[in-house]
């Protein structure tokens, strides 16, 4: 797991948390004063809300109102303080108040109610909810996130405006966001990167989990001033509660069955302590076979494949099952002032590979013994270690420190044997100082470090190993002028990649390679932005957001040679040119050094929020100079060894540099028809095609189709339903060589059914029963690089249980 000298080049960083905890520890001591604050919570109607939250921000002080919408908030320190109040179906509220040397009481705080979810976002350092950033957020949680969740990240959040699944199978499915995945968009875990191998390779899982989280976040944009340049197209953080900030007892826990697989899944979560140690332990396991597919599928591309094996339309697809399991430990020390935790991480996942043919196979007997095909075999250990601390007084009212370490390996077999091994050793360390208030300011500065050591090992390695560092400082600054939000921040970043010696050459033609060797790459990204946030009417308000952004390229992007087993291509990086003369194909390092991603883009995004009818509609222009992106030469590798199955041969992508305009509108409405019923109304298109290109099929490839959908939601009593129709339309603006791909309509339903008579100690208990794909209808995705041979996985009924308490 963790070696004996892993930590031993970070003594300094070390050096530098002990004095930050010991900071913590100094903290406690200061004094606190006994003030306190009481108020009630109510409606426009002035009748009480039950259940609200009202919070400290910057402190630990928390309060929950009664049945009569009464709170107080205890130990309160003198000065000014923020209270954030937020209740569901109702919009958030911020106030400022002076605490003195006397108690506060009959403070009353009204809510307007909304049909838009108001949720909280921790993916930035700056408190924000969703109709409070001047980029467009999406958060789900809670029951949602539990009826949404799926095996795989992609697949959970494919129905969220603006965000589309790269679906590999239902096993390694990644998020796109606007088009844009890959290094372009982050994937985290409270945070900080989840330090896997998915923003390399469409056919490698993300290493997250989410039937464990509670809340999962999207930010639709540039976000590279949070979080450096592999969000230069936006971020996807997954929070838990890992590290616990609270004592108090809490258990969630679920049980799925679903058909179209056979997939088996539980996940338990729970949270207890005392007033000063919390702990947290959760778990999941899910076991899936081979999905079924739509009984319409045209099965042509998998006949062609296995035409000498095969007699009959195939019902399941092949190498399309998973396994997966894992669990968490996490303890915190609490205080007035803050926390100090940690977290100890494992997660497992087997999975097949769908769509790699058998090298070996001669007949039937050999097809049955290797059945088991090409998969892939994954371990990740992670250690975080977070902490916040409440200053009193001074200029600095918080810091907030988070560290983490990840351990992951992730092999593909193929009939038994191990392939590739890929391995990414990776030590992330983020600081946010916040300081207090100052004329009107608010903001914080961020020092943030990541190093990554990554390695892939074996016959099909298609990226020589490399060691990236990166090393930034951001600052980030609001000010309220009256209606009108100002948010202004900028980020200076530096960028180092190593790689190791290696060869380069086709076999077939250049022998065995010629050795080349590579000069350490340096980059020095450049973000800023600006952004308002105009409430111009009671229930409205207008966003808007200018960004710099810059993104150093990856070191696949640069450094790759040699074919990709889970995308069927042989990838060369951006630091080659590939010529072929006559019938032999020649590659040489480009003349041409690699240049920054720089993208200038300006997001504009309308709101309504309060009363029954609401809408959040964006509109984004996004101009990219320099954007790496695979170009299919046209030409084909032959692996000497290869089977007559791949006598075709690996189509040849190679990585280049030029510029594209990408833009695009998202939509969503809401209207309670009436207090039950509510329909919602979602929308997405985006365009994105190389800027300088008067020629056809100039556009990037794998772009989602624009999508239109429809839900139907009943709220009753005991149960609720709901009721969706998603249209993908036909995809023809295309990349050279790519194919047009037919829309499709898909009709799911979920219902929930509250137990009563099941339930104790204040639990909670519900069957539920989801049904997707009802029509059984055949779609192909176009952002799939597998999209003509793993369609959607047909008709699919799923039942469950949950609980918690």
């Amino acid at each position: 797991m963790f070696s004996k000298n892993t930590f031993m080049p970070y003594n300094k960083v070390f050096t530098a948390c002990t004095l930050c905890l010991s900071a913590a520890a100094l903290s406690v001591t200061l004094p606190v004063f006994s003030q306190s604050l009481s108020g009630k919570i109510v409606n426009h109607q002035g009748k009480p809300i039950s259940g609200a939250h009202i919070k400290v921000n910057g402190s630990e002080q928390e309060a929950i109102t009664n049945e009569q919408g009464l709170f107080t908030l205890l130990d309160l320190t003198e000065g000014k303080i923020e209270l954030h109040t937020s209740a569901k179906n109702y919009t958030h509220d911020n106030q400022y108040m002076i605490i003195n040397k006397d108690d506060i009481s009959g403070v009353q705080i009204s809510l307007s109610s909304t049909v838009m979810e108001v949720l909280d976002v921790y993916a930035t350092p700056l408190h924000s909810s969703t109709i409070e950033s001047a980029l467009p957020v999406n958060v789900i949680s809670g029951d949602d996130l539990k009826l949404k969740q799926a095996s795989t990240l992609g697949e959970t959040l494919k129905n969220e405006v603006g965000v589309h699944s790269s679906f590999y199978g239902s096993v390694a499915s990644s998020p796109i966001i606007r088009g844009l995945d890959g290094p372009r968009v982050l994937i985290t875990q409270n945070g900080l990167d989840a330090g896997d191998a998915s923003r390399v390779g469409a056919d490698h899982a993300v290493a997250t989990e989410t039937s464990t989280a509670t809340q999962i976040e999207v930010l639709r944009g540039p976000a590279t001033l949070f979080y450096g340049s592999g969000a230069i197209g936006g971020v996807v953080n997954v929070v838990d509660n890992r590290v616990p900030t609270s004592s108090d007892t809490l258990v969630d826990w679920l049980l799925q069955y679903n058909d179209v697989s056979n997939e088996k899944q539980g996940s338990f979560s729970l949270q207890t302590g005392n007033d000063n140690i919390a702990v947290h332990l959760d778990g999941f396991w899910r076991d899936a076979g081979d999905y079924k597919l739509p009984k319409d599928f045209d099965a042509e591309a998998l006949e062609e494949e296995h035409e000498e094996h095969e007699e009959k339309q195939p019902t399941h697809l092949a190498s399309s099952n998973s396994k997966s399991s894992g669990f968490t430990l996490g303890s915190s020390y609490l205080f007035d002032q803050g926390f100090v935790g940690f977290s100890y991480g494992l997660i497992t996942r087997d999975y097949g590979i769908p769509g790699h043919s058998h090298h070996e196979e001669e007949h039937e007997e050999e097809l049955e013994e290797h059945e088991e095909g090409t998969k892939a075999e994954m371990k990740q250990d992670r250690l975080q270690l977070l902490s916040e601390v409440n200053f009193n007084q001074g200029f600095i009212k918080q810091l907030a420190s988070k560290f983490a370490y990840t351990d992951y390996q992730h092999q593909e077999i193929e009939d038994g044997a191990v392939g590739t091994t890929f391995t990414n050793k990776s030590i992330e360390i983020k600081a946010d100082l916040h300081h207090q208030d100052y004329l009107g300011w608010q903001g914080a500065w961020t020092l943030h470090f990541k190093q990554s050591d990554f390695k892939a090992i074996g016959e099909e390695a298609f990226s020589p190993p490399s060691k990236t560092d990166s090393l930034a400082i951001a600052w980030l600054e609001e000010k309220h002028f009256g209606d009108l939000l100002l948010q202004l921040g900028a980020r200076i970043e530096r960028v180092t990649i190593d790689t190791n010696d290696t060869t380069i050459g086709f076999p077939d033609h250049d022998h065995d390679g010629e050795p080349v060797s590579f000069a350490q790459q340096k980059f020095n990204p450049f973000s800023t932005s600006l952004g308002l946030v105009w409430d111009y009417q009671a229930g409205y308000n207008l966003g808007l957001s200018l960004a710099v952004s810059q993104r150093a390229p990856s070191a696949a992007e640069l450094f790759s040679f040699g074919p990709h087993i889970g995308t069927g291509t042989f990838e060369a990086g951006a630091i080659y040119e590939i010529e072929q003369e006559g019938d032999e194909i020649h590659v040489e390092l480009s003349s041409q050094n690699p240049n920054l991603e720089t993208s200038y883009s300006i997001d504009l995004t309308w709101r309504k929020f309060t009363g029954d009818f609401g809408f959040v509609v964006s509109a984004f222009y996004n101009q990219v100079n320099d954007y790496y992106y695979q170009q299919d030469t046209g030409l084909l590798f032959k692996d000497e060894h290869a089977s007559e199955h791949d006598e075709v041969g690996l189509p040849i992508l190679i990585y280049q540099q030029d510029d594209v305009d990408m833009y695009g509108l998202e939509a969503e409405f809401v209207y309670q028809i009436f207090s039950p019923l509510k329909v919602s109304i979602i929308g997405d298109y985006i365009k994105a095609s190389l800027s300088d290109s008067g020629e056809s099929n100039r556009s990037l490839p794998r772009i989602p189709p624009m999508r239109i959908g429809t839900l139907l939601n009943y709220q009753g009593n005991s149960f609720d339903s709901e009721l969706s129709v998603n249209h993908y339309f036909e995809q023809n603006d295309i990349a050279f060589l790519e194919t047009p791909t037919s829309a499709y309509t898909l009709v799911d339903f979920n219902v929930n059914y509250y137990v009563d008579g099941m339930s104790f100690n204040d639990s909670d208990m519900v069957l539920y029963i989801k049904g997707n794909n009802l029509t059984d209808e055949v779609a192909h995705v176009h952002s799939s690089f597998l999209k003509d041979i793993a369609p959607l996985p047909g008709r699919n009924f799923s039942i469950g249980i949950r609980g918690s308490f």
